[in-house]
């Protein structure tokens, strides 16, 4: 007797072991390997079709990517493998990288920021794979260096300066590259290209020390609570869902990676430095996990919930600051040329910070209820701590005193019980502290915004002679994070442009 042999007589569950070692024999990029087998014939593409078999496509994309921070369908993973896959081969051809954009069509715009998006978030959920494919196969180094430091590079930002004008303030695709760029950050490779590191230097350069073009946080620094408008931001499709992100300021990164690259100069080409300090910490040598980065991802949902005992260590790092004649003349309308040609003078410094929390009672409103705060909300310059603000710190914890109202007391989070820790709600955080630099010594005392978690905290030389200054920032990264942030005098109005210098903290190992 013969016997017939065709593909339609494998069993179902046989074909999805072959398909699944087809498109898992490597593990970089789409898999591609599987066009073949779909190709076959009608009867092994309908029972490997995504939209028939998406749990097939969603084991794929589990060996693939990371999965561990979504709570999804089989469906909906799918679908995101899908749209990874050809967010990768766009990366990898370079597609965007290069000018003119402006000729291009209002759907390649939206296109670009869809990618930059998926890329972002991809990090932020990264416990490993997510970077390898970026990295690897993408190729997302020098598709950034590309679009970024260019000459020629789409984002205008190289071309911008090259004619001694500001590049675009806070523009959502320059904010999300600047993001990627020090999640991707690998220093030694700009030491070792002089070239690529004089043009990471002029870009990082203006936007760390542009504060009066570049945003440090969104919403504005000046309000304790401020408003939100829910329909702010972008609408991206994230596992088959719909999500309204709003777009992170350029600062923080870029003030990082700026800093970074500098310090690792034993002598910079156009700073002054007196004293090496310790490094960043590096997320693309930390082997984090996508915990690290659950704050960026609650800013981009557009509200945060500030973790406790973040803030309670000791940290290094520095300050910098430049000629205030120069820094006046930017103020005054000059051009980028002047902050390229000026020495930026850098300071090591030393924190020691404690956190104090304020948790609401059972009977209590939710957390963030405006109108439940036992401490209002101060001055921006005096780092949201109400008019007469009296601090006493003792061993049991902070005691604030406020004219007309009753004290409230703070419990010291390094004294709270860890099986305690993270069971009731925080209501306000305050931090204290004290640090010294080769201005003197000084204390630190401010507050914790609490729809995003930005840092406010009123720096006070403790001889008096060197006035006060008002250091704003924000935690990038959680467990190995970093503030990164700017400096600004206190003695100009909170709505108006001051006398501002960038700085960045870590956490001493």
């Amino acid at each position: 007797m013969t016997t017939i042999h065709s593909l339609d007589s494998i069993p179902q569950e046989v074909l999805e072991h072959i398909a699944y070692y087809t498109a898992t024999v490597n593990f970089l990029g789409p898999p591609s390997a599987l066009v073949p087998l779909l190709s076959t014939n009608r009867r092994i593409y309908a029972a490997l079709a995504l939209d028939r078999n998406p749990h097939i496509w969603a084991r794929i994309f589990s060996y693939k990517f990371d999965l561990a921070a979504a709570r999804t369908t089989p469906l909906a993973i799918a679908q995101e493998l899908k749209k990874r896959c050809m967010v990768l081969r766009r990366l990898r051809a370079k597609t965007d990288t290069l000018a003119p954009i402006w000729e291009l069509s209002s759907g390649h715009s939206r296109q670009l920021s869809e990618l930059l998006w998926t890329a972002y978030l991809m990090m932020l959920e990264n416990d490993g794979r997510n970077e390898r494919q970026l990295r690897e196969y993408a190729r997302m180094d020098g598709w950034l260096r590309t679009y970024l430091l260019g000459e020629n590079g789409a984002s205008l930002v190289r071309s911008t300066v090259k004619r001694d004008e500001w590049p675009v303030g806070n523009d959502e695709r320059i904010s999300l590259a600047l993001w990627l760029f020090w999640m991707l950050l690998r220093p030694e490779e700009y030491m070792m290209d002089e070239a690529a590191f004089h043009s990471a230097n002029s870009v990082l350069k203006l936007i760390a020390l542009g504060a009066h073009h570049y945003s440090l946080c969104t919403p504005s620094w000046v309000n304790f609570h401020p408003s939100l408008n829910p329909k702010d931001g972008s609408v991206l499709t994230h596992y088959g869902m719909p999500l309204r992100l709003a777009p992170p300021a350029p600062a923080s990164p870029a003030i990082l990676a700026y800093l970074t690259l500098v310090n690792q100069l034993s002598v910079a080409w156009d700073t002054i430095s007196y004293m090496k300090p310790p490094d960043p910490t590096l997320p693309a040598v930390l082997g984090a996990t996508s915990t690290e980065w659950e704050a960026e991802w609650s800013r981009a949902l557009a509200g945060v919930r500030v973790r406790a005992g973040q803030l309670g260590r000791v940290l290094g790092g520095l300050f910098t600051y430049t000629e205030f004649t120069a820094y006046a003349a930017l103020l005054s309308g000059a051009s980028p040329a002047v902050l390229e040609r000026s020495l930026v003078a850098q300071h090591p410094q030393l924190w020691k910070l404690r956190e104090h929390h304020l948790y609401y009672e059972d009977e209590d409103g939710p957390a963030g209820t405006r109108g439940s705060d036992p401490l209002v909300p101060g001055s921006p310059l005096l780092a949201y701590l109400p008019v007469g603000a009296e601090v006493h710190e003792g061993p049991n914890g902070l005691e604030v005193r406020t004219p007309g109202r009753a004290p409230v007391v703070y419990e010291t989070w390094s004294r709270i019980p860890e099986k305690q820790r993270g069971e009731r709600r925080l209501c306000d955080v305050i931090i204290t502290g004290e640090g010294h630099s080769a201005w003197g010594q000084f204390s630190l005392l401010g507050r914790v915004r609490p729809c995003d978690g930005f840092l406010c905290l009123s720096k006070n030389y403790v001889d008096g002679d060197r006035g006060r200054w008002l250091y704003r920032s924000y935690l990038v990264g959680n467990e190995h994070g970093n503030l990164s942030g700017r400096w600004r005098d206190t003695l100009s109005p909170a709505e108006v442009l001051g006398y501002e210098g960038c700085f960045m903290m870590s956490r001493r190992r």
